[in-house]
């Protein structure tokens, strides 16, 4: 008789529940966002049921989750990847936060996640884990750099039975109950906030820098500094929290809400609050202080836009920054509002047919018309046009380098020192690929994947070839 194991799906729910379970007796403000959040989707699926499903079910949608934490060195990062793996999460999107960011945010990002759609559907869950950029002259003097990389090496986050079990989970998909629970105490206690003393001295240092940096490499562990959870209406739960007393950030980061389809990803968070933490001063007194490091984040996710898309969404946000500058006393939302009507389609249909968002395809269950084998490849456009196949949305999976800064600077306590004088160190992709140990997938790519076989499935019920006269359509503003 074979020992059970839990799997990584499963393992990955109860790691986000108990994540989300210990963020919210740290962070109460974040139990009261859970609150709201399951309030808004219940209220809008009651509202509008033809829409509450159509990126995602109910369940899928109130058990969503992502993540936040930041790592020091590329061996922490190599080794949290190793943990993630044991979860079915992998690398996927590389973003640079220092580019991203107007104020001081060092860090170089990447999202880890399950990638396949049967487990994105099992459980979504999602952390976003930044790096500090110690070797990046434009935040750290040379000296600084050496002292800080003194501090990250000393240091263990996870331990060493923590990364065995993880490194077993990953090869044999999963573990018996008794490890797996020793696994996720291991783990969750990794990301807890830690009570041991704060450095007063050094962690003001950093934090002149950046608050980014100080809380990365200012304190002796690592921490989740927010957990996320998903809504379906991100303007209404925005009101309802400050309705509550609870201050939200400026506004809302990402695309504006406007008459047409929802597009990749809209986040806000409540403000970092005060946490009481325990400092080593440098008279060698222990005693209180204050930190403001952590939030709430919330976002609502819309459609995955391909590369066409991509770049003129990035097209669409420049232009809404040109107009706000020329028009200083008008709000970013309604200039972007403006933009969005003017260059993007109110359409799913024509988001589809432009080759913007990436969609699945079925066959219809009442397909008026069905095209016989032999006639040759039947264009794609034909067979939605006439009923034969039905178009899905792809959901957005992944993250925007813009918008994660704008919330990091939000809730920032200080703009930060950048001295621009230095050219920044060079990373991407392929850099931090090689630090984690695993490739990172680019996003695109997996939802071309998802595209393309959802056109094969549907070539093979239907027994035709189909021509794809849709994707990589050229597009112009």
């Amino acid at each position: 008789m074979t020992t059970p194991h839990l799997a990584r799906w499963e393992l990955r729910a109860a790691f986000a529940r108990r994540l989300s379970a210990m963020y919210g007796e740290e962070v109460p403000a974040y139990t009261t966002l859970v609150e709201v959040s399951e309030e808004v989707n219940r209220d809008f699926a009651t509202a509008h049921p033809d829409l509450a499903e159509h990126l995602g079910s109910i369940a899928r949608v109130t058990a969503e989750r992502h993540g936040a934490i930041r790592v020091g060195t590329p061996t922490e990062l190599s080794q949290v990847a190793r943990i993630f793996a044991a979860l079915g999460m992998y690398p996927v999107g590389f973003y640079d936060l220092r580019e991203a960011a107007a104020s001081s945010v060092p860090v170089v990002s990447t999202a880890f996640r399950p990638t396949d759609r049967e487990e994105l559907a099992r459980n979504p869950f999602r952390v976003f884990t930044s790096m500090l950029a110690v070797d990046d002259p434009r935040f750290f003097t040379p000296e600084l750099q050496e002292r800080l990389r003194a501090f990250l090496e000393q240091r263990t986050l996870f331990p060493e039975e923590l990364l065995a079990l993880a490194d077993r989970a990953d090869a044999e998909d999963g573990l018996p109950p008794e490890d797996a629970e020793r696994f996720l105490d291991l783990a969750t206690a990794s990301f807890q906030l830690s009570d041991e003393p704060v450095e007063e001295t050094w962690y003001r240092e950093l934090e002149a820098i950046s608050a980014v940096a100080a809380d990365i490499g200012g304190v002796s562990s690592t921490h989740i500094n927010h957990l996320t959870p998903r809504v379906l209406d991100i303007d209404e739960l925005y009101q309802r929290m400050e309705d509550r007393g609870i201050t939200m950030i400026d506004e809302v980061q990402g695309p504006p809400a406007w008459e047409g389809p929802d597009v990749l990803l809209r986040q806000t968070s409540f403000r970092a609050l005060d946490e009481h933490r325990t400092f080593r001063f440098p008279d060698g007194s222990i005693g209180p202080g204050t930190l403001r490091v952590r939030f709430g984040e919330v976002e609502q996710r819309g459609i995955a836009l391909t590369p066409p898309g991509r770049d003129l969404y990035d097209q669409l946000i420049a232009e809404t920054d040109r107009r706000l500058a020329e028009h200083p006393k008008r709000t970013r939302t309604d200039i972007a509002r403006e933009v969005w009507r003017e260059h993007l389609p109110l359409t799913e249909a024509e988001l589809d047919a432009r080759g913007l968002g990436f969609f699945t395809y079925r066959p219809a269950d009442d397909a008026t018309s069905t095209p016989t084998a032999g006639q040759g490849a039947v264009p794609l456009s034909a067979l939605l046009r006439d009923g034969v196949l039905l178009a899905e949305p792809i959901v957005y999976e992944d993250f925007l380098p813009r918008s994660a800064a704008g919330i990091f600077q939000s809730n920032l306590t200080g703009e930060g020192t950048r001295d621009n004088r230095h050219q920044g160190t060079s990373y991407d992709a392929a850099s931090l690929s090689a630090m984690i140990g695993r490739p990172i997938a680019d996003p695109a790519d997996l939802y071309s994947a998802q595209r393309s076989a959802s056109l094969e499935a549907c070539e093979k019920a239907l027994g035709i070839e189909i021509l794809d006269d849709y994707l990589g359509t050229p597009t112009t503003t």
